[in-house]
């Protein structure tokens, strides 16, 4: 099925008509939160701009089948529970309980099956079994490594240069690296089981635990099969994660994996990134208080374009509530009983017609929908005045009503 939309693609490094491989069917990851800690705000705008992005699919007729990851059982999560001293499953479970009613607070529509590493493992092993077959992956001292060197087109979503891979042989033990570097070496798809290791699980590769470079894999291609049309996330997902995401499955199945590669940017807090380490992190009851909403924060988180960094601050989110709230106001003033009298709307037009043309001209054009919010306003103010005019009338007040409930089918801040 084609469609008007385009998006910017992270692979080609450019815009490009959205067509997905099955008609009316689009197949979509989105990488979900490491829930070994509560997701911030920062978190919550990639969250929620990937609902947008599912929510304006749906609105142009597209079917979407989506999975979002839990990450529950990676070096992180054993770290936390152990500083803390209680059970990976308690400490996961809390955060899962925290996201899932923070998601449903900020009306961030989640699939029915939403898989986590833990729940995933039968078939990471099996992806590595073939792996090990095809002489992709090999095993050193009890654990398993992917060797990049045998996938031919290893770092080609980032654009890694290649010429700069070490001639020896290296080897990156730990799930996760910080800063954005790249990791010049192979990298862990399984580890063995150690003494005092828990969780582990005992399988036909040896006992043990799925690394994190594998758990995405497993749970895309157990849920979605291994050809997908869009995969997202936010943009530090381009070091490393998404291209080790790409070669595993890829060099398992022979087939090409996703069609479109999509990545937001950060939202700042202060001008810097959000951090521990800064003291600057911002959850979500920390905005919603003193008369401010989860509507609020989600017209907030949405806008603005997902690919520009936000920044936080204090009046800038007051300045967006209030934009809301000027919004809704002018929705409810169009819509109420008291209809000024007049002529009405003439033969033939339709007061709805710029207002859905310019949403949908704004959305198409790669999900920018700030501008097609600042559209909806300016397109309402021109309805409003109709309205005062008394040429909008009964019926071109219903078309405008109909045309409202069918874009906030995407936004879901309007009512």
């Amino acid at each position: 099925m084609k469609s008007a939309l385009k998006l910017y693609n992270t692979m080609s490094r450019s815009k490009e008509a959205f067509e997905s491989r099955e008609d009316h069917l689009v197949k979509m990851f989105t990488c979900g939160p490491s829930v070994y800690r509560r997701p911030h705000v920062g978190n919550y705008r990639t969250f929620a701009w990937e609902d947008l992005l599912q929510r304006y699919l749906e609105y142009l007729g597209y079917r979407v089948e989506r999975v979002i990851s839990l990450t529950d059982i990676e070096d992180k999560a054993l770290a936390e529970a152990e500083r803390h001293e209680v059970d990976v499953g308690q400490l996961t479970g809390e955060v899962v309980d925290r996201f899932l009613d923070e998601c449903r607070l900020l009306r961030i529509d989640l699939p029915e099956t939403i898989p986590r590493s833990s729940t995933s493992v039968d078939q990471a092993v099996e992806l590595i079994k073939v792996l090990l077959e095809k002489g992709c992956a090999y095993r050193h001292k009890g654990d398993i490594f992917f060797d990049p060197l045998r996938y031919e087109g290893f770092g080609r979503l980032f654009g890694l240069d290649m010429s700069r891979w070490p001639a020896g042989r290296r080897r990156f033990r730990r799930d996760t690296y910080p800063g954005r570097r790249w990791n010049l070496g192979d990298f862990i798809l399984w580890h063995g089981a150690r003494e005092g290791d828990d969780p582990t699980w005992s399988t036909g590769i040896g006992r043990g635990r799925p690394a994190w470079n594998i758990q995405d894999p497993a749970m895309i291609t157990k849920h979605l099969g291994v050809s997908i049309d869009i995969c997202c996330g936010g943009i530090d997902n381009l070091y490393r994660h998404h291209d080790y995401n790409l070669a595993v499955v890829e060099a398992a199945s022979g087939v090409d994996f996703a069609r479109f590669w999509i990545h937001g940017e950060h939202l700042l807090c202060r001008g810097k990134k959000m951090s521990k380490s800064l003291g600057n992190i911002v959850y979500v009851e920390d905005l919603i208080r003193d008369g401010r909403t989860a509507d609020h924060l989600r017209f907030f988180l949405l806008y603005g374009h997902h690919r520009k960094r936000m920044n936080l601050t204090i009046s800038g989110f007051e300045k967006a509530a209030a934009r809301l709230d000027d919004l809704r106001s002018r929705v409810r003033r169009i819509l109420s009983d008291e209809v000024a009298v007049g002529r009405g709307a003439k033969a033939g037009d339709d007061p709805a017609g710029p207002l859905v043309d310019d949403f949908n001209r704004h959305m198409n054009d790669d999900l920018d929908a700030k501008s097609a919010i600042d559209s909806l306003m300016l397109n309402m103010e021109g309805i409003e005045r109709l309205r005062e005019a008394g040429s909008l009338g009964e019926s071109g007040k219903q078309r405008v009503k109909d045309a409202l409930m069918r874009i906030d089918g995407a936004l879901r801040f309007l009512f």
